[in-house]
């Protein structure tokens, strides 16, 4: 199997390839041995979707093709989002790989590996999903609703799935989901509106609400639910892109040692980025 950029493959990179198949086979051999008959033939599939692309150097490449009525993609990168943007497959590892199905019809499959667990430290991680997708032409509305499992074969009661839905008109878009994993739920929110006169700003809103099964204790007291967001304002302005964030939750003080949601920081925080290409 060649890259995409459908280069001639050199002796060294051949080298690489053959090093990494026999790592590869003999980390599948290692976790046949503890691991049930339905997991390891997982990911044996997937082990020899990474062995196909190993040879493909660091980056991250992918490679599609027209199946009779169906569009078949490999990769070493996730190759699709869901919800309009609000649910992207995670890239955790070095060792990483999918395959993603879509029928003309709208209807689409895969699975995708963030981490295979080969290195010290890292848990085996299956990630599979299910969708339809509405196809959109011109300026048409388009919508998408799916599930999405996180499997992982090597921890007890660590899997969780993921529901949900998307809908744009006109650039404008709206995303949707709902996770449900041992002890949390977490519902998440997302707008994006591209273009808002006067000023052509890009404005995107996410919002979200975490519940807990069970009190999380802290100094001053405990938490069960909480909430955060996020708010992003962009434009181009003399071949710079201006860019401004604001993040925040509904947690305060002490309460903040527990919080486990979307952004990086607990309380509030505001940023301000400008970008220009210099090629």
């Amino acid at each position: 199997m060649q890259c995409l950029s459908f280069q001639p493959i050199e002796r060294q990179a051949q080298s690489r390839r053959s090093a990494s198949r026999l790592f590869l086979i003999e980390v599948a051999s290692r976790l046949s041995e503890n691991t049930p008959r339905e997991v390891v033939m997982h990911t044996k599939i997937l082990t020899a979707l990474i062995i196909g692309l190993s040879g493909c150097a660091s980056q991250s490449e992918v490679v599609e093709r027209e199946v009779g009525q169906f569009d078949l993609r490999l990769g070493t990168a996730p190759t699709r989002s869901m919800a309009q943007g609000l649910v992207n497959p995670a890239t955790a590892s070095t060792f990483r790989g999918g395959l993603d199905l879509t029928h003309e019809s709208g209807w689409y499959v895969g699975q995708w590996a963030p981490s295979m667990g080969i290195l010290e430290g890292n848990q085996l991680e299956l990630d599979s999903y299910i969708g339809y997708v509405q196809h959109r032409f011109d300026q048409a509305p388009g919508y998408e609703l799916g599930v999405i499992r996180y499997s992982f074969p090597e921890l007890e009661g660590a899997d969780r799935h993921e529901y949900y839905a998307g809908f744009n008109l006109a650039g404008s878009r709206l995303g949707g989901a709902l996770s449900s994993r041992p002890g949390r739920t977490d519902s998440t929110l997302l707008l994006e509106l591209g273009g808002l006169s006067p000023l052509e700003l890009d404005l995107r809103l996410k919002y979200a609400s975490h519940s807990m099964d069970s009190p999380m204790y802290h100094p001053g007291g405990s938490v069960e639910v909480f909430n955060d967001w996020s708010l992003n304002l962009s434009r181009p302005w003399l071949g710079v892109r201006l860019d401004m964030s604001y993040t925040d939750s509904s947690l305060r003080g002490r309460e903040c040692g527990v919080y486990s949601g979307q952004n990086t920081y607990c309380e509030s925080y505001f940023m301000f980025k400008a970008e220009r290409s210099l090629f």
